[in-house]
């Protein structure tokens, strides 16, 4: 390996590393919590994942039914 390789090598894998980084730390800034949560906001939350976790399960029987 000529000098050229090997620099362009190691720009590569800090590149990697950097733009891996800041994934991962946007991703852990946009999904953590703002805080407390108002009733509302937990009532709205609740009806929320019940209406996702009915639709899974509609998915779900379709597919059954459609074998």
């Amino acid at each position: 390996m000529n000098l050229n390789q090997l620099v362009n090598m190691i720009a590569r894998m800090l590149t990697r590393r950097a733009v891996n980084w800041s994934i991962k730390k946007g991703t852990r800034q946009a999904t953590r919590g703002k805080g407390q949560q108002t009733a509302a906001n937990r009532q709205q939350a609740k009806v929320t994942r019940e209406a996702t976790k009915r639709a899974r399960q509609a998915a779900r029987l379709a597919r059954r039914i459609g074998r």
